[in-house]
């Protein structure tokens, strides 16, 4: 049943609103009810083609009158809730800048591992949400389902996660929260990660079988204990900068990849 979209919300007592700014704000939060916020209608566009499922919906009350809004309603499981805020009651937990006034409550995905013997990209401890919605785009992009996320990366279906992924974790298998010790267990693919200490250049090395890319920690990199079971490759850098930003480095390796199987 769909909830009386003309019933106005004032109060941010309310106890969605309350969970809603809630979840925008706080990583703890998110983790611990399982649940995130989409904002815009961008994401909220990918994951109704993903035939992702709502919890509820949240708009400001001038946004029921926006041609794209409307289109968007008119997409909804005739289930889902729709919750109207006052606009000044929305623009005070919004996290986005000005736009249209719509955002999603929905379910975190927990998808239980399994053995990979498929392509698949690691994400060792990215902590920036920036470079890791990056990644998550452009695994999207190359045709790469699986991602697995050491328990130090930044949230994959945080609300700035989400916005630098454009929505891409609705077409994504992501595992988060694994220790090294689940990578090195499920994962029965080679294991390639960059690295600046040798001479195994990216294009001399056959990338045509399925592997598992490692990208690490904006500083750290690659953790030990994946770099001593991984085959370490070089990105040439010929006028000697000392390294790439990861979201960088971890696409020109998906694309080289597509690049050998599909154009060589």
């Amino acid at each position: 049943m769909v909830a009386n979209p003309t019933e106005l919300i004032t109060s941010d007592k309310n106890t969605t609103v309350k969970l809603v700014k809630a979840l925008l704000a706080q990583a703890r939060q998110r983790k611990k009810q399982g649940q995130t916020v989409i904002e815009g209608i961008h994401l909220i566009d990918a994951a109704l083609r993903s035939d992702y499922p709502f919890t509820q919906i949240l708009l400001a009350e001038s946004a029921h009158q926006h041609s794209e809004v409307q289109q968007v309603l008119t997409r909804l499981p005739t289930y889902t809730p729709i919750l109207t805020l006052s606009d000044s009651l929305y623009e005070s937990i919004r996290s986005l800048g000005t736009g249209i006034d719509i955002m999603a409550l929905i379910n975190i995905p927990t998808p239980s591992l399994a053995i990979i013997n498929d392509d698949c990209l690691i994400l060792n401890d990215v902590q920036d949400s920036g470079n890791v919605g990056t990644l998550l785009r452009t695994a999207a992009a190359v045709g790469i389902k699986n991602i697995l996320c050491t328990d130090a990366t930044a949230q994959a279906w945080s609300p700035k996660t989400l916005r630098a992924g454009m929505g891409a974790q609705f077409a994504l298998t992501i595992y988060e929260g694994l220790s090294v010790q689940d990578i090195l267990d499920y994962v029965q693919v080679p294991l390639l990660a960059t690295s600046s200490h040798t001479d195994t250049i990216i294009y001399q090395h056959d990338l045509k079988e399925p592997i598992a890319w490692i990208m690490g920690h904006e500083g750290q990199g690659v953790c030990d204990e994946l770099m001593q079971c991984a085959t370490p490759i070089a990105l040439p850098q010929p006028n000697g900068q000392e390294s790439l930003n990861v979201a960088i480095a971890g696409s020109l390796c998906l694309y080289e990849t597509l690049r050998q199987r599909s154009y060589s």
